[in-house]
């Protein structure tokens, strides 16, 4: 039997299923009260109103709707939350209701789901994969210990930038800034780079991330309807096997070597980098930091870190290189605080409120994953006095929230004046500026993001003028985006850097 003969009778399967537990369910959910959304169809329910941009569909929806909106995707029900209010409500407040993640099938390619931070269930190994991070990695500590790695990354960044200044060539900034962010990944983990400026070796990890980012923004049969995991007709967690076998027999490689140089006993070889901490503990008798555990960590830490803050990085250059006097004020609040011939340093970032604004309305404007991870309630569970069903997935809508006319002032518009004038911030503390997530399972790289986010804007700004290329005019700068996990810009960003 073919696949399309196995597809077509399990539609027949699953049809027949939807119309026998709708009337069998009718009269033990009728006294439910369940939050407004549009009417969905049968079997396919509210899948047509998501369009090519669902995160721009669902916040119109909910203007319709409410802040609280309930859909029928396949036959999955979605709850759509587009309040800070509410997600505080989620995120924080009932947080002990709603503990797992709903998981793409693409994140259960290779188990990662049964491995990852990011993705594994509330438990007593997640609570330890959390701890390796916020010790290892993202600790106060650690990331003072490699300020110094950060400050040579960003050096090479902009002995590159040097170069296109001398030939009056084009930086693309979104392909620079990710083997910044790439090199700077792969040295605190592994103390070595992997990327390039000037060759196309490191073309193959931005293909497999950028590949992976597409796949997981592609929608997903399976995801609608479970029932057809084991065929996966669309090909997408196949295709996510090989990206992540890349991916993991790479990290393998390293990891082998490193136990290698270890069994030797050469200490001269000791790196004490992230690899050699968590081998560690691995190492330890009784561990439960596995190998696959490590791999999985690395993993995550590689489609998590990297993507995310270049294309933060991308967006705020855009935005301020379309918003000229924005940019002159970025560049006059340096030269405010830097003294002359003063070398720039991430000690000199708390110094400048105005770039912080630029990139806090960066983050409103474009959040780099217009949803926040999909969670779930493990029983029926009550939500500002609506029934969500065990089972459901609640959407964040983070990109809804930041253009919400009711939340802020003139929200399609570039102005971070307006963080001047408060104490907003997104680490997790007010609900309507919430890029990074917020209670237990926030963003555990949001430290390392921040510091990192800034000082290449402000080193960019510092020493050069931008000038687009080809021509083309701040007016007509396309601003739209490429949906996917990761709200990528539609056409790179290309602007020739002139000495300032």
């Amino acid at each position: 039997m073919d696949n399309l003969t196995l597809v077509l009778i399990s539609f027949v399967v699953l049809a027949s299923s939807h119309a026998l537990f709708f009337c069998l369910g009718r009269k033990s959910t009728k006294f439910r009260k369940h939050a407004p959304g549009p009417r969905p169809f049968p079997i396919i329910g509210n899948i047509l109103e998501l369009g090519t941009k669902p995160h721009l569909s669902l916040a119109k929806l909910s203007q319709t709707y409410g802040p609280i909106m309930s859909l029928k995707l396949g036959n999955k029900t979605t709850i759509v939350i587009s309040s800070p209010q509410i997600a505080k409500e989620v995120l924080h407040t009932k947080d002990n209701i709603f503990p797992n993640k709903i998981i793409p099938d693409a994140f259960r390619a290779l188990d990662h789901h049964k491995f990852s931070v990011i993705w594994m269930p509330s438990s007593a190994q997640w609570r330890t994969l959390r701890k390796v991070c916020a010790t290892n990695v993202f600790s106060c500590m650690k990331l003072d210990s490699t300020q110094a790695l950060r400050q040579r990354k960003v050096q090479e960044l902009m002995d590159y930038v040097k170069e296109k200044c001398k030939k009056c060539e084009a930086l693309d900034i979104g392909e620079a800034s990710f083997i910044t962010m790439l090199n700077t990944i792969s040295s605190i983990l592994f103390s070595m780079d992997l990327g390039h400026y000037t060759s196309d070796e490191s073309q193959e990890f931005k293909d497999i991330i950028f590949s992976i980012a597409e796949e997981l923004g592609r929608p997903n049969v399976v995801d609608f309807y479970p029932i057809f995991r084991v065929l996966d007709p669309q090909g997408v967690r196949a295709r996510m096997n090989c990206y992540f076998w890349k991916l993991i027999s790479f990290f393998d490689g390293l990891i082998e070597e490193r136990l290698r140089l270890r069994a030797l006993e050469n200490e001269s070889k000791a790196c004490n980098d992230v690899l050699d901490s968590v081998l560690e503990l691995m190492l330890e008798d009784n561990s439960q930091m596995s190998r696959h555990h490590v791999l999985h960590l690395f993993l995550a830490l590689f489609i998590a870190g990297i993507d995310t803050t270049s294309t933060t990085i991308e967006w705020a250059m855009t935005e301020l290189v379309r918003n000229r006097e924005k940019l002159e004020k970025v560049r006059k609040e340096l030269q405010e605080v830097l003294v002359k011939g003063e070398q720039l340093e991430e000690s000199h970032i708390s110094k400048l409120p105005f770039l912080q604004a630029v990139v806090k309305e960066t983050l409103r404007l474009h959040p780099p994953t217009p949803f926040l991870v999909p969670q779930t309630p493990e029983v029926d569970a009550e939500l500002c006095g609506y029934t969500v069903p065990k089972g459901a997935q609640i959407l964040v809508n983070v990109w809804g929230m930041g253009r919400d006319s009711s939340i802020w002032t003139n929200p399609n518009e570039f102005i971070p004046e307006r963080f001047l004038e408060n104490n907003i911030d997104y680490k997790g503390n007010n609900f309507e500026l919430i890029p990074f997530g917020a209670g237990r399972r926030i963003c555990p790289g949001l430290s390392l993001a921040s510091r990192t986010m800034h000082f290449v804007l402000a080193s960019l700004i510092n020493s050069y003028d931008w000038k687009l290329a080809d021509g083309l005019k701040e007016v007509d700068m396309d601003m739209s985006e490429k949906y996917g996990i990761v709200l990528h810009k539609a056409q790179p960003l290309k602007v020739i850097p002139i000495q300032a």
